[in-house]
């Protein structure tokens, strides 16, 4: 690939990205423009901006994505109920795809002849950021420094960056920070103290949620209000679909709500221990749920239920433009118009307990459910329900016993 000299780079203001940013100009003698994307991570991006120009960026470009992020990312993955190994709600991988797109149009914007991240070479996120530009823009041409430079681990980095001046920031005890990413769904801690999954997580690597033995003696009661599969409500309160996961954040870490310890199976064929907060999102699937089982149908939701972990693994994957989700994201959403109603929520030191729901769309049926008598359903026809479905293992047994009778 030709020599680039103009590369534009996604930018988090963290340590790599900040040895990246410099690193590029070293290596290439390139302008580098850096983009930060805003997706709820918390962090004061005035004071990335001042950091990158300090490291030499040509430019900064700093995007508010916070309610795309969530209306077009988050809630389509919410309404597939999604499920990453049946435990992780793929708070780092959905907002890989968003951030590449934004990525590749200020680089088509920018004239510039190559994009760079900082994913490293044993992780995830390397794929799903180059499989989303690889979808939206084939031949333009991609950094990884971490695949080609020369440092062959974290401790190397660290020596480069004081050596260059570059801020190291610190953890709760003073040290190099472990790997973090955040959003406005979720926020991962991995490396350090957590690569032994022997070891319990220690309490200063939680920043979101408060431990169930600190979080309050007296829970906490919460109203949802779904329309269309999204939440639109809280406690009768409208708010959109970023509010409504702001406001659940807030809940759900008050009430140590969303805590994860996972070993997980990455892309690359490793496993690897990572520690996730996700108070509002785990509310939200919560709750969701509640609601789809008096709205949806039962051979829908088994259908559905059964392409989950394909869909979940599709994200994780970082195949989120690929035409096989798009077509389970059709599938998924033809149910979504009968998904609307209330739930109503205790959370309590971590646990979520449902106090009910009830929808104008509900298929659930007093009449037919009931242990007292009815008018609606003859018992009587139970009956020849069961002869008809057992049929086949009436036959099955038949079969079993033919062979049983020629061994004697």
């Amino acid at each position: 690939m030709p020599k680039p000299k103009r590369i534009v780079l996604a930018y988090s203001g963290g340590l790599d990205t900040s040895i990246i940013l410099r690193w590029l100009q070293e290596k290439y003698q390139a302008e580098v423009i850096c983009y930060t994307a805003d997706i709820g991570q918390g962090e004061d991006t005035a004071l990335a901006e001042k950091k990158a120009y300090q490291l030499g960026a040509k430019n900064v470009f700093i995007q508010d994505l916070r309610d795309e992020f969530v209306q077009n990312f988050v809630a389509p993955m919410f309404r597939a109920n999604a499920l990453y190994e049946s435990a992780y709600l793929l708070g780092t991988a959905i907002a890989r795809p968003l951030i590449a797109e934004k990525q590749i149009t200020l680089a088509k914007q920018c004239n510039a002849d190559a994009i760079a991240h900082g994913a490293t070479g044993k992780g995830n996120d390397q794929v799903r950021f180059e499989m989303a530009y690889r979808a939206i823009e084939p031949d333009m041409q991609v950094i990884a420094p971490w695949r080609i430079w020369d440092f062959k681990g974290r401790e190397a980095l660290l020596e480069w960056a004081q050596a260059h001046q570059i801020p190291i920031p610190k953890d709760k005890k003073g040290e190099a920070p472990f790997s973090v990413d955040a959003n406005l769904l979720h926020i991962s801690a991995e490396g350090k103290v957590l690569e032994d999954p022997a070891q319990p997580a220690p309490e200063f690597v939680y920043s979101r949620t408060c431990s169930p033995q600190e979080a309050p003696d007296k829970p906490k009661v919460v109203e949802i209000e779904f329309e269309k599969g999204n939440p639109r409500a809280i406690d009768k309160k409208r708010m959109s679909a970023r509010e409504c996961l702001e406001k659940l954040n807030k809940i759900g870490g008050e009430n140590a709500v969303g805590r994860l310890d996972l070993v997980e199976n990455r892309q690359v064929g490793m496993k690897s221990r990572g520690v996730y907060e996700t108070p509002g999102g785990t509310i939200w699937l919560f709750a969701r749920r509640a609601i789809e089982s008096i709205t949806l149908d039962r051979e829908l939701v088994r259908l559905r239920d059964s392409l989950v972990p394909q869909y979940a693994a599709l994200i994780y994957n970082g195949l989120w433009f690929s035409p096989e989700r798009e077509a389970l994201q059709k599938l998924f959403e033809h149910n979504q118009q009968f998904v609307s109603g209330r739930v109503r929520l205790q959370l309590y030191k971590g646990s979520i307990t449902l106090l009910g729901r009830d929808s104008p769309h509900s298929l659930y049926s007093p009449e037919y459910a009931t242990f007292e008598a009815d008018k609606v359903f003859d018992q009587k026809d139970a009956e020849g329900f069961i002869k008809i479905s057992a049929l086949r293992l009436k036959l099955a047994n038949a079969q079993k016993n033919q062979l049983t009778h020629k061994k004697i």
